[in-house]
């Protein structure tokens, strides 16, 4: 008997719950859901709360300095961090949204529109939740092409019998 059919559980799959939406935010779980595509896994993802934003047909993701402590930017030859009192001068998300997109681009890290096509074109499957969509009223048309509609019970199906399960 196969450990699958032992346990129900496939070794070559992974879940993983999407729930922020800023620039930061959005690398880790399309970065994970685009390797263990590549490496043969099947991939589910689960965009909730603000991790739907990331499948809006127009993204404009910014990155917040506001309770990010671990936030340090290479800076003048050294890493500079920012404190949370920086969040209170106008226009500094959007100075550190700039500082973001120029060392991701100088650093030739795929944005994450790009991250967010190769996942389609590995066909992970994307879930956006139906109670975030209802509850921001988001219309399907607002959203990318391509997406699964479902709640946590749809989730927690796919959950249940995958070998990784990720909260990012």
């Amino acid at each position: 008997m196969s450990e699958q059919a032992a346990t129900g559980i496939d070794a070559n799959s992974m879940t993983i719950i999407v729930t922020k939406g800023s620039l930061d935010w959005a690398y880790p779980p399309f970065i994970l859901a685009t390797t263990a595509a590549a490496m043969g896994l099947e991939v589910a993802m689960f965009f909730t709360f603000y991790g739907l934003g990331l499948l809006m047909k127009d993204l404009d993701l910014k990155v917040s300095t506001l309770g990010n402590p671990a936030m340090k930017m290479p800076l003048m030859g050294m890493h500079m961090g920012m404190p949370n009192i920086v969040s209170a001068i106008p226009g500094i998300d959007s100075a550190t949204t700039r500082m973001m997109k120029n060392l991701i681009r100088k650093k030739g890290i795929a944005p994450v529109r790009e991250l967010r096509d190769l996942a389609i074109e590995a066909d992970v499957r994307l879930i956006a939740c139906q109670m975030t969509m209802d509850m921001f009223e988001y219309e399907p048309e607002d959203m990318i092409a391509g997406l699964e509609f479902g709640g946590a019970a749809t989730y927690i199906e796919a959950a249940k019998t995958s070998h990784i399960n990720l909260f990012v």
